[in-house]
């Protein structure tokens, strides 16, 4: 509930005629300086929904108020073994940042990739220059 209440417009729901969650994607804006970026924090489609574009409908609306919000970028984390999002990601002009060891813990910890997909105001590209090396969790900016 805290991320609705500070941003509102980075939470959108895609519902069927018939009432049913098709979608919804959660988010928010933070950083400073070049820093400063949209982030993705939940995006999922329904089962019975996927392969239709709603992934990147409600993902270029979230790139459209990160523009709106003056961004240099939007980013998000995926485990390194969802090759089928990595890849819908890629499609959708995101590329690998960085790859965050033991992001997500479990029975066995497993790694994220950064993903990041430059705004127009980052006119260098220089959000999306990835990190030649590994990072750990803690070392996050």
């Amino acid at each position: 509930m805290q991320y609705l209440a500070h941003w509102p417009e980075y939470f959108q729901v895609l519902e069927s005629p018939s009432g049913e969650i098709m979608g919804y994607i959660m988010g928010k804006a933070e950083g400073t300086g070049e820093q400063w970026h949209g982030h993705v924090t939940a995006l999922s489609v329904a089962p019975e929904f996927r392969r239709l574009g709603l992934a990147g409908k409600l993902m270029n609306g979230l790139e459209e108020i990160s523009e709106r919000k003056r961004c240099y970028f939007v980013d998000l984390f995926v485990r390194v073994s969802n090759k089928v999002a990595v890849a819908m990601y890629e499609k959708l002009g995101y590329s690998v940042y960085r790859r965050v060891l033991e992001y997500y813990s479990g029975e066995v910890d497993e790694d994220a990739f950064d993903m990041r997909k430059a705004l127009s105001r980052d006119k260098d590209k220089k959000s999306v220059i990835p990190l030649p090396h590994p990072v750990r969790p803690d070392e996050l900016d």
